[in-house]
């Protein structure tokens, strides 16, 4: 597959995320690594982002809530190449009722290659990396051109069965009947 490459720049945009269980772990964490973080420039979804803007006495710009589109927001700003990493603290012991949301959330940051941090453990390790200090171009799969001009039935080896109707059709036309290999000429 083609890969392309998309330079982050040296100062990150990053996105923090706290379902409401796990706030206080988020705010705990952030303060720890304020003068880390002030590197950066920061967002946040609804709740969160006001806490960290009260707690860091940092600039969070904001996003909707999570469940109010926030999530979705930030999908956007990442297929949009204007977020380079998150930092998401998520409450693994609830049901979410915008849990689709959250689900499409991390598929779009694994489609665009973006470093995402799910506890404090990976996100000391992510935010601790000299990678996160200098610009890096990370690959992304060309999916824009992956599938142009390819009939996914034959991408896949999955035999396209043409309906009675659609064969009825192709030989009025005097088109080939997949099926039985015989061409009709037009009247």
């Amino acid at each position: 597959m083609k890969k392309i490459s998309i330079k982050m720049p040296e100062k990150k945009r990053i996105v923090l995320i706290a379902h409401d269980a796990m706030k206080k772990d988020m705010v705990e964490w952030a303060k720890y690594n304020r003068h880390i973080l002030a590197k950066y420039e920061l967002y946040g979804t609804g709740t969160t982002c006001r806490i960290l803007n009260e707690s860091l006495d940092l600039h969070v710009k904001c996003f909707k809530s999570g469940p109010l589109g926030g999530d979705q927001q930030v999908g956007a700003k990442i297929a949009e190449n204007e977020l380079d990493a998150i930092v998401f603290f998520s409450d693994p012991l609830d049901v979410h009722p915008h849990s689709s949301d959250v689900s499409a959330l991390l598929r779009i940051a694994v489609v665009y290659n973006i470093p995402i941090a799910c506890n404090r453990a990976s996100a000391d390790f992510m935010i601790s990396s000299p990678l996160m200090h200098e610009e890096y171009e990370r690959l992304v799969t060309d999916y824009d051109n992956l599938y142009q001009n390819v009939r996914t039935p034959d991408k896949f080896g999955i035999e396209e069965k043409a309906t009675e109707e659609e064969s009825d059709l192709s030989l009025a036309d005097g088109l080939t009947n997949p099926a039985t290999e015989t061409t009709m000429e037009k009247e």
